[in-house]
C-alpha cells in the first residue's frame, strides 16, 4: 500500500480532525477526575457498542489467552477492556498534556531498589513497557521518580506527530524512532535508561515464534539484541491502575536473568513470560483490541 501523502500547510482541510482531536485531548485533561472517569467509560461503552471488527480482535485474543474462561465471562472481559481502554484515552490525554507532578500522590512505586542498583552499573538500561491503556500516562508517572528516553512510532498524520513528539519529549528525555536502533544504542551506552514495548507484532522478519498465554506469537528479536549490543540491564516494570480507578502502582522487578542467551527463541520466551505475568494481575487493561497474533508460522491460518 502506497504512503500517504500529506499537504505541507498545517492549516490544510485535511488536518482540521487532528487539531480538533488535538483540542479535545487537551481540554480532556483539563477535567475533574470523576468526570475523567465517566467520559472514559462513556468513550469505551460506545466503542464496544459500536466498534465490531476491534470487538470481534479483542473477543478472539481473549478465547486464545484465557480458554479457561466461558462465553459470558470473557464476554465480561470484552466489556471491561474497552472501558478500560476508554479510559486509557483521557489518562493518555493527562500524560501529555499536564505536568506529571499534581498526580504524584495517585502513584504508589514498588521496586525502585532494583533501578537504581542497575543504573549504579554505569550500562544504562532498557526497561520492558507494556501497551497497557496506561501505557502513555504511565510514562509520564515514570518520569516523577526516573529519568529515561523512550522508543514509539511515528504517526502518520504530522500534524498529530508533532503534537505527540512534543508531548513525549516533555515527559520523557527523547523520543526515538522505533526504526532507529542507533538511536536506541547510543542513548543507552551514554547511561540512559530506555523505555522500549516490545510487545506487538511487527511482522515475519523481526520476529521468532515465542509462546505467549501459550499460544505461538511472532515475539520481537531487537529486545535481545540491543541487550547484547550495550551490555545493558533489562528491567521489568509493571504499572496499572488500581481497581480503585484513581491511584496507580508501578513497580520494578530485579533485571532479567541470563539474558540475553543468544538463544533468540528463548529470549523472546522470557520476555513474553514477564509481559503475561503483567498482564494476568489486570487483563482488562491491555490493548488486547490490536490483533496480537496477526502474523502465524507456516502453514497455520489466520485467527481474525
Amino acid at each position: 500500500m502506497p504512503k500517504k501523502v500529506y499537504p505541507a500547510n498545517r492549516a490544510h482541510p485535511r488536518y482540521w480532525g487532528a487539531w480538533l482531536g488535538i483540542g479535545l485531548m487537551r481540554a480532556g485533561a483539563l477535567l475533574p477526575w470523576r468526570l475523567k472517569l465517566a467520559l472514559g467509560r462513556g468513550i469505551g461503552l460506545l466503542s464496544w457498542k459500536l466498534a465490531k471488527r476491534r470487538r470481534h480482535i479483542t473477543d478472539t485474543n481473549l478465547a486464545l489467552c484465557f480458554p479457561e474462561l466461558d462465553d459470558s465471562q470473557r464476554a465480561e472481559l470484552v466489556r471491561k477492556t474497552f472501558v478500560a481502554n476508554g479510559i486509557g484515552i483521557l489518562e493518555t490525554a493527562t500524560g501529555w498534556c499536564r505536568d506529571p507532578e499534581h498526580l504524584r500522590h495517585r502513584v504508589t512505586f514498588r521496586g525502585t531498589e532494583h533501578m537504581e542498583r542497575a543504573m549504579a552499573q554505569g550500562k544504562g538500561a532498557l526497561i520492558i513497557g507494556i501497551h497497557f491503556s496506561t501505557l502513555d500516562l504511565g510514562g509520564a508517572l515514570h518520569s516523577l521518580f526516573f529519568p529515561a528516553d523512550v522508543v514509539y512510532r511515528p504517526h502518520d498524520n504530522p500534524v498529530f506527530e508533532d503534537f505527540m513528539t512534543r508531548a513525549r519529549r516533555g515527559i520523557f528525555g527523547a523520543a526515538i524512532d522505533r526504526h532507529d536502533l542507533r538511536g536506541v544504542v547510543r542513548r543507552i551506552k551514554s547511561g540512559h535508561a530506555v523505555w522500549y514495548s516490545p510487545d506487538q507484532d511487527f511482522g515475519r522478519e523481526a520476529s521468532v515464534f515465542a509462546p505467549f498465554f501459550g499460544v505461538p506469537a511472532a515475539s520481537i528479536k531487537l529486545t535481545a539484541k540491543i541487550a547484547r549490543m550495550t551490555g545493558a540491564p533489562v528491567m521489568p516494570l509493571m504499572f496499572h491502575r488500581n481497581p480503585d480507578n484513581r491511584t496507580y502502582t508501578l513497580e520494578y522487578l530485579p533485571p532479567l536473568t541470563g539474558f540475553p542467551s543468544g538463544d533468540d527463541v528463548a529470549d523472546a520466551t522470557q520476555v513474553n513470560a514477564f509481559i503475561e505475568q503483567a498482564i494476568r494481575r489486570h487483563p482488562e487493561q491491555y490493548l488486547w483490541l490490536h490483533r496480537r497474533f496477526k502474523t502465524r508460522p507456516p502453514g497455520d491460518s489466520s485467527f481474525y
